[in-house]
């Protein structure tokens, strides 16, 4: 075996006395073999790779159990051997690649720092080898792209860079902590189908850390199931999807969103309230006509919009769907009037938007009909703020409220996006991110808006928190009869959310109508292709177990 985990415990230092993260956990993995841990937040499974790597957080230590790779105890090798074995024998790829780069370094000269710090290159071939490595990972013009800083390139080719840098000295085990976060999903699947076709070409074995099912039953031999720092349930990837022996399992499994299911089916069996009956009308509420949005660029004007049309009537949902930079956030931005159009009519209710500068629309009387729910939940709340007051803001200076109306207001929407009361005193670093997300809807709701923009609100959630979201999401729209306009890159969530698909490309609508018909039956072939890149979710659970002891598991 390439790497042994023997009954590894890891515990952190806080003011309440020390926590255990990881306990007891074994596991082994073999050359040449890809295991998938998978777990939600919290489960440890980065805190076990980091302490493979022995970069743990301050406070944070190994408490008891071997870990041998090829066989040299990580548990006991000095710092000085550690820095020999990262990057040369183990490397990483970690899950926010903006984060793991230094943002006013070339990436170029970053690549070589790595290759002269373990002796893979010389001054003299350093800048030849950098180039190399650009090139390995099927990166265009790796010449002009090695000057590049990290701000300047998208986020699936600051991924390829982490790759680069995490293949540069031909390590033999590669771990890759939730690689494709945040990534849309032709990126996700170019960067895994690299990451994979590298792994095999050098003859690597590797790690990937995940909490989304698809990707780990699509591109991992063996899975481990990780709960509350506890491995509690392993095999092959497809054996275990197919007929998962452990109760938590079998929920992960649930409620990853498939092509068959509903969203009461994502929530736990003994957790489904009755789905609330609810038809839009077929009154149009917000009308696009011709939008545009063009803006300066050093090599000439770049047209991120270019002149779409569409309608979303009363109560109805649309989704929105294409790759990053296909023009979806700016089109967000422009109807939720963040954002000036260049050309085109924002018709709400009659009114043309667009003739109401942005800096205007604040104070506009319609400012209150019209809410964005941003795709982070924890950027997207002050710090400095607790839930209450986060969700208070939009009262406070649209509506005028004060005193006992106002917090009887925040009391009622906490209620109704499923925010325990007591939550509402804590500022946002000490809430999950479900709870954030409630907060952020909340806020949204906050003025009984008829249309609502949700980009991307489920994207970095646990499968389970997202279900639950998704449900709270269907019910106030069911409700409170508002429109939504769901932009996302997953289309199996756009699939249980939305009546109608809006597919764009370089600023374009190529597809749209409804949306079975277009997930089922495709007419465009760039359509075709992001339905053929997205992740196979798992099979559905056969339960095999007496429901009283899933229940009780949950």
């Amino acid at each position: 075996m390439m790497l042994s985990i023997k009954d590894l415990a890891v515990g952190f230092r806080t003011r309440r006395g020390e926590v255990q993260a990881v306990r007891g956990i074994s596991l082994e993995l073999a050359k040449w073999e890809t295991l998938g841990i998978v777990g939600e937040s919290g489960s440890g499974k980065s805190v076990t790779s980091f302490a493979l790597m022995r970069i743990l957080d301050a406070g944070g230590s190994i408490t008891a159990g071997e870990v041998t790779y090829s066989g040299i105890d990580l548990r006991r090798a000095s710092e000085r051997d550690m820095r020999t074995v990262r990057g040369r024998e183990i490397s990483m790829i970690f899950q926010n690649p903006r984060a793991a780069l230094n943002p006013i370094r070339k990436v170029g000269h970053q690549i070589e720092d790595v290759l002269r710090q373990h002796a893979r290159a010389t001054r003299g071939n350093a800048r030849e080898k950098a180039i190399q490595a650009l090139r390995d990972v099927r990166i265009n013009h790796p010449e002009a792209r090695y000057h590049a800083y990290p701000f300047e390139l998208s986020g699936g080719m600051c991924q390829r860079i982490v790759i680069a840098l995490a293949l540069a000295c031909d390590p033999r085990l590669l771990i890759a902590d939730e690689p494709t976060t945040g990534l849309d999903i032709t990126t996700q699947k170019a960067v895994m189908d690299l990451s994979q076709e590298l792994i095999r070409e050098r003859g690597m074995a590797s790690i990937l850390i995940t909490h989304d099912l698809g990707l780990a039953a699509q591109y991992c031999d063996r899975l481990a199931v990780m709960k509350d720092g506890e491995i509690v349930e392993t095999g092959p990837a497809e054996a275990v999807f197919a007929n998962p022996q452990h109760a938590y399992t079998r929920r992960l499994v649930e409620a990853t969103p498939r092509p068959d299911a509903s969203v009461r089916s994502l929530l736990p069996a003994d957790r489904r309230p009755p789905e609330l009956e609810y038809t839009p009308s077929d009154q149009p509420l917000l009308e696009v006509r011709d939008l545009r949005k063009t803006f300066a660029g050093k090599a000439g004007p770049v047209h991120a919009v270019k002149g779409i049309s569409f309608t979303v009537n009363q109560g109805q949902s649309v989704g929105l769907v294409g790759e990053s930079g296909c023009g979806k956030s700016t089109t967000s931005s422009m109807l939720v009037r963040l954002l000036d159009p260049t050309e085109g009519q924002i018709l709400y209710q009659g009114n043309d938007l667009a003739q109401i500068p942005a800096e205007q629309f604040g104070k506009h009387p319609l400012r209150g009909d019209i809410q964005l729910v941003f795709q982070d939940a924890t950027d997207s709340l002050n710090p400095r703020h607790n839930a209450g007051d986060c969700i208070a803001e939009p009262l406070r200076r649209l509506a005028g409220l004060r005193g006992k109306a106002l917090r009887a207001r925040v009391e009622e929407l906490a209620e109704l996006t499923g925010l325990p009361a007591n939550l509402l005193s804590r500022f946002p670093h000490q809430l999950s991110g479900g709870q954030k997300a409630r907060v952020g809807i909340a806020r949204a709701i906050a003025l009984d808006p008829k249309f609502l923009i949700l980009d991307e609100p489920t994207a970095a959630l646990d499968v389970s928190i997202q279900a639950v979201i998704l449900n709270l999401l269907a019910d106030l729209r069911a409700r409170l009869g508002m429109s939504y306009l769901f932009v996302s890159h997953d289309l199996n969530v756009v699939r249980l959310l939305c009546d109608e698909v809006i597919v764009m490309q370089d600023g374009e609508i190529v597809e749209a109508g409804p949306a079975e018909q277009v997930m089922t039956a495709p007419a465009h072939p760039y359509t075709r292709a992001l339905l053929s890149a997205a992740p196979r979710p798992p099979e559905r659970v056969l339960a095999t177990e007496p429901l009283a002891e899933v229940q009780s598991a949950l």
